[in-house]
């Protein structure tokens, strides 16, 4: 088969652009891993920050055809900022971004009542539609059965039916899609550059009568409505339980936290050693100089001490996938919304808050689901405070170092893990303190009731959860070897020039720049502890959370306990700092003004520079008052 790109009037000599759209939890992403597998990639849409995937498949006819999978929305009557993108991108008001070629409309063939609307919305733009059947196996097994050629006559539209989580369940997806775009090129379809500029959105007559429709369509092509599942129905009776959800949610997250470090630890010690080898490898086989201290003490000490926190962060992601795709996440927002009630905020903000463990970035993004501005602003403001993937390797280099490696509990629980919980929890609660003081000074409103579906339960799928972690481990290094490589590489060279000069005493790195930078910020950071190293590495921290663990890497390769250093940055640490400054660096890292990126972000989401200096304020004077009174009380506690 052929890589070809479809040559018609219609289409220029340029790739046919689908777009996949649908309501939320309709299985589009699934399809969309089923159609390009690992050809896509993530990224931003136009001016927005919201993010897209965009993959290309072959179509049996061997067109090359690029996917993209967009937001999910209920209506083309956007009321939230993500909803407000997919309706953008299918009219066309992108700039220098055409409106797709053919839009395929996903639909959850047991729920077709709630997803009909969207589609007969969509029709009004006189673009190509298919009508994609998913979950067909699902329907089947309630006993829900749908007439596909009496619904296809009825909207008037190709109708498939697929399953999205089978590799042979979108083949005739496949076929309906080559169809639809040799009939566009036939009939010279519209060229992708035309917009849906008479389109005006739909006012409540109008979606009165979309609903009288969507009756009158379910009536002719609906044989059988089934039944709701037996299973989804008797795991809710048991997991939304007021006295067994909560609890059983809790322990779901202890769980995750508690597996981060038991899971991760065989092939962290696996890369371990295998950095130390390539380290004495290079350090062997290259002469003293400038050179090898750049690619031992520089490139390897330093990138070499963030890819090891690799399987950790695949832990994380691993658990957040498994909660996604089984159709639990919804329930623990669900579950949650009482308890983000008593602080003012929405249910809806703890699947941002819950993403914010990955990353702020798309936590913050994610908040676009929320309607109300003043919780979306809110809900904004705290998501830096959970514990993100980048302050993983930050905790896990001092829990290793100053916690010992042993059970409690009677042997049940790690130490080092309930450390780690802890540290999650109290991102948690620092960001419900928050949200409590915001919402009734800065944003004060009335809350909002929680509307949202819950979808039924279903088995992941392995692929999907592949293609997910195999995608943020490619995030991961491709940011350890571009961000972090660069910043060590200038650091390396902070840290080396000028030379120390003759007769000196102390280690080289105390005459370089970065120690006169170190030196210089030192008597800011001792009420709290730090060191001057600390110092050093807080700055290019800013770029990355995880670029401090690096540069402390580099700063200790650099100084007079490099040595030490080729067997464990944590046993330095150990050796060279009090349990009081630890503590006291934990306590900085929770509350920690936030990476470049998530301060860029804050301010195109916010669209004002005022929120995003708001945050760095109180998150700094959060970060240093809690480290100033967790390095003096701990002080006093342990004598000094």
């Amino acid at each position: 088969m052929s890589d070809t790109v479809l040559s018609t009037p219609a289409f220029t000599g340029i790739p046919p652009r689908i777009a996949l759209v649908g309501n939320p939890n309709c299985g589009k992403t699934a399809l969309f891993n089923a159609l390009t597998g690992a050809r896509q990639k993530v990224a931003n849409y136009p001016g927005v920050t919201v993010e897209r995937k965009i993959g290309e498949f072959l179509s049996p006819a061997g067109t090359r055809v690029q996917l993209v999978d967009l937001p999910g929305t209920y209506s083309l009557r956007a009321r939230s900022p993500d909803e407000e993108v997919t309706r953008d991108v299918v009219l066309g008001r992108f700039q220098h971004e055409a409106p797709p070629d053919v839009m395929v409309c996903v639909a959850d063939a047991a729920n077709l009542r709630l997803h009909l609307r969207l589609v007969l919305e969509l029709k009004k733009l006189g673009r190509p539609i298919i009508l994609a059947l998913n979950m067909m196996d699902v329907a089947e097994a309630r006993g829900c059965r749908v007439d596909a050629a009496a619904l296809s006559a009825a909207l008037g539209v190709p109708v498939v039916p697929t399953v999205a989580i089978k590799r042979t369940g979108v083949a005739g997806l496949l076929d309906q899609i080559d169809r639809s775009m040799i009939a566009m090129a036939a009939a010279l379809a519209p060229s992708p550059g035309t917009t849906s500029c008479g389109w005006s959105e739909p006012s409540a007559l109008d979606l009165r009568a979309y609903h009288q429709e969507v009756e009158t369509i379910l009536a002719a092509a609906l044989r059988d409505a089934g039944r709701p599942s037996l299973a989804t129905r008797r795991i809710d009776a048991a997991l939304l339980h007021p006295a067994i959800g909560l609890p059983f949610l809790f322990l779901v997250l202890f769980l995750m936290f508690q597996a981060v470090f038991a899971w991760a630890s065989v092939p962290m010690d696996m890369i371990d050693k295998g950095l130390g080898w390539i380290q004495a490898g290079a350090g062997a086989a290259l002469p003293d100089g400038l050179l090898k201290s750049l690619l031992t003490d520089g490139i390897i000490a330093g990138v070499g001490s963030v890819v090891i926190f690799l399987p950790q962060i695949l832990v994380l992601f691993f658990f957040i996938l498994m909660l996604e795709s089984t159709g639990y996440m919804a329930r623990a927002a669900f579950l949650l919304d009482r308890l983000m009630g008593g602080v003012g905020l929405h249910g809806r903000a703890f699947i941002p808050l819950l993403s914010s463990f990955a990353c702020a970035v798309p936590g913050i993004m994610a908040a676009r689901t929320i309607e109300n501005r003043a919780d979306r602003l809110a809900t904004i403001m705290i998501a830096p405070l959970m514990t993100c993937s980048a302050r993983l390797p930050v905790y896990t280099l001092i829990i290793a170092a100053f916690v010992p490696d042993r059970t409690v509990a009677g042997g049940m629980i790690g130490l080092q893990g309930l450390v780690m919980f802890t540290l999650y929890a109290a991102g948690i609660l620092s960001a419900l303190a928050a949200a409590f003081v915001l919402k009734r000074t800065i944003f004060k409103g009335a809350r909002e009731p929680l509307l949202m579906e819950l979808p039924s339960y279903r088995l992941p799928s392995p692929r999907d959860i592949l293609l997910g972690l195999l995608e943020r481990a490619r995030i991961f290094l491709a940011r350890a070897g571009t961000v972090i490589f660069a910043i060590m590489i200038l650091l390396w060279f902070l840290g080396s020039f000028p030379a120390a000069p003759d007769g000196a005493t102390g280690p080289a790195i105390d005459y370089s720049f970065a120690g006169m930078l170190g030196h210089a910020l030192a008597p800011l950071l001792a009420p709290i502890g730090f060191t001057w190293q600390i110092a050093i590495a807080l700055v290019p921290g800013m770029a990355a959370r995880e670029v401090a663990v690096a540069a402390l890497g580099t700063v200790y390769a650099l100084s007079e306990t490099g040595d030490a250093l080729s067997g464990s940055l944590a046993g330095v640490l150990a050796a060279d700092w009090s349990l009081p400054t630890a503590l006291s660096l934990l306590a900085w890292f929770v509350f920690a003004p936030q990476c470049v990126s998530t301060l860029s972000v804050v301010k195109r989401e916010t669209n004002s520079w005022v929120w995003m200096l708001v945050m760095i304020v109180y998150m700094t004077a959060l970060a240093y008052g809690a480290a100033f009174v967790t390095f003096h009380l701990s002080s006093a506690l342990l004598g000094g």
